[in-house]
């Protein structure tokens, strides 16, 4: 590099030493910035419709059907979210129009607050908040969660800054920051059910912390009648108290998937080592090399021995044979690298032994335990909220072996750096690429069938289901539809709530196939990879050679009606 790039570089790192709330800010945009145009998918319509809904009815939410199953129902009786992002939804199309770039714009503040806020509450932890700030950044949870329209993100920005206020306001002993902590906690909840877990975290927190209950117990008054009031208006609205609605529905749907907690834990670990993947990579430095090989020999031989035939062989039979070794391999390196990432609070919390420790240990395993066996299904949203709690127990952990206290970093922080970061951005990318897969399938189907002269016919649902609608075809209703010669259905494989095609009835017209993701997926059953829900794989991604994004398009060759018994 030439001596003007060089000082080029050093004005670049002392601004960014000056201005490290603009330097992260900035950050994140470039990252983030090429995924504006993501088309919408797996749940984001949900929640674009609830805020069509909101702009023509703020009061009532949920007060419109939606197909989502297979079937026409109450929009309160699909959903398991609370409508605060929607509402924010609402307001930014409100602003900026309804198309991609614009809420997906939107939803840059909420990633910001997120960093900037994790960066704020690291350095009540740490000596380097920024390395824990862009640890968070580049957890590949964090970007693909980043570049969806649903309320992960928006809930995990007040979470962290609910925390922060709560630290600030019991430290100062401030009651004005604890009722914004308590006010923030009931945003959080507001926008996702989890964010609750908030008041045991920090209610354990002060107690640890032996700070008298009479200084901060009546804050947590506030998301307490929040979380009442929610009860009651929906139930008000819908006959139904949502929240415990949504409680009812997650241990109805694990009795139904039928998942056994061993391979439910399994799973789980799977996932914390891919969305926290940049932690893993880190691993080497993070630990002496006897505990890592204990570490991850002892792991590997467990899950090897006791759980991976199990999971893959009897859970995911869509995985080909011929591929299923490379998924077991997978499945063992990011499920070690799972058990890694958890005993960084263990670790932390021997060496310390204060509240802070117990905070973070506390964060990380209540997480992870609502993920494995309290949630409907594993998924990479659940995990999300152990980013900002996984890059400050980094940095403090490299605080403790001195790593970046040296005026040269050693090249293994940054090679480790770069790969995890590399690995974020991949993942993200095959997340878009399958969005732009998804819509591109809908389109070439409204294309060539779209006009007629029969109806086109849709089954699946998520950004498939958005796009056909928009483009006018109408969603197969398994209580309600008639169809008749000249109509085509169309029927895409990668997707969910689809019943079975009668070939007296049907035959097979055309499959479109367009190409998706092919050496890396977030969401191919074949491949094994289920960002979204492990029903789907037992990884958060996957590598190997996935298959193309096929739709199938029948000609009706006999009419028929509900209430066939078979379709």
């Amino acid at each position: 590099m030439s001596r003007s790039g060089k000082e080029f570089l050093r004005r670049i790192c002392r601004w960014s030493v000056l201005h490290p709330h603009w330097a992260l800010t900035l950050v994140t945009l470039a990252v983030l910035a090429p995924f504006l145009a993501k088309p919408f998918n797996i749940d984001d319509p949900l929640f674009v419709w609830t805020a069509r809904q909101i702009q023509l009815h703020p009061g009532n939410p949920y007060g419109f059907d939606v197909n989502w199953y297979g079937v026409s129902q109450p929009m309160w009786s699909v959903t398991e979210n609370p409508p605060l992002a929607s509402y924010y939804l609402a307001l930014a199309a409100t602003i900026f129009g309804w198309s991609e770039v614009a809420l997906h714009s939107a939803f840059l503040l909420p990633a910001i607050a997120v960093i900037l806020g994790t960066y704020r509450l690291a350095r009540y932890f740490c000596d380097h908040p920024a390395l824990a700030a862009l640890a968070t950044l580049f957890a590949p949870v964090f970007l693909v969660s980043s570049t969806t329209l649903m309320c992960d993100v928006l809930m995990l920005a007040f979470w962290v800054w609910a925390i922060l206020f709560w630290i600030e306001g019991t430290e100062r002993n401030n009651f004005r920051q604890l009722c914004v902590a308590g006010l923030l906690i009931a945003l959080a909840e507001l926008t996702k059910y989890f964010g609750a877990c908030l008041i045991p975290l920090l209610a354990a927190y002060s107690l640890i912390s032996r700070r008298p209950l009479k200084t901060w117990g009546a804050s947590l008054l506030i998301p307490l009648a929040a979380l009442c009031a929610y009860q009651w208006a929906t139930f008000a609205l819908y006959g139904y108290a949502l929240m415990s609605e949504a409680a009812n529905y997650a241990a109805y749907a694990k009795g139904v998937i039928g998942f056994s907690g061993i391979t439910e834990g399994l799973v789980a670990l799977t996932f914390t080592g891919g969305c926290l993947a940049v932690a893993v990579f880190f691993a080497p430095l993070l630990w002496r090399k006897r505990t890592l090989v204990a570490l991850a020999a002892g792991a590997a031989l467990i899950i090897a021995a006791l759980f991976i035939r199990e999971a893959v062989m009897k859970k995911y039979s869509a995985i080909p044979g011929a591929f299923q070794s490379f998924v077991e391999i997978q499945i063992v390196f990011w499920a070690t690298g799972g058990v890694c990432v958890l005993a960084l609070p263990i670790a932390d919390i021997l060496r310390r032994r204060d509240a802070r420790s117990w905070l973070l240990l506390s964060w990380m395993s209540g997480t992870f335990i609502f993920a494995a066996f309290i949630n409907w299904t594993v998924n990479s949203r659940s995990i999300l909220p152990m980013a900002p709690a996984m890059g400050i127990l980094l940095a403090r952990n490299l605080d403790q072996k001195n790593f970046t206290g040296r005026k040269n970093w050693p090249i293994a922080v940054v090679i480790a750096f770069v790969l995890g970061a590399t690995l974020a951005l991949l993942v993200a990318r095959a997340d878009f690429l399958l969005a732009k897969a998804v819509r591109q399938s809908a389109g070439q189907v409204a294309a060539n069938y779209g006009r007629g002269p029969g109806t086109l016919w849709f089954q699946g649902h998520w950004g498939f289901q958005y796009y056909m609608a928009a483009s006018g075809a109408s969603a197969m209703d398994s209580e309600h539809f008639a169809l008749k010669p000249g109509d085509n259905l169309v029927l895409p494989v990668n997707n969910t709530s689809l019943f079975p095609v009668n070939s007296k009835i049907t035959a097979l017209r055309e499959t479109i196939a367009v190409s998706s993701p092919r050496l890396l997926a977030t969401w191919n059953a074949p491949a094994g990879a289920g960002f979204y829900a492990s029903t789907e794989g037992p990884l958060p991604f996957a590598i190997g050679n996935a298959p193309p994004e096929n739709v199938f398009v029948f000609a009706v060759k006999r009419p028929v009606s509900v209430p066939p018994r078979k379709f």
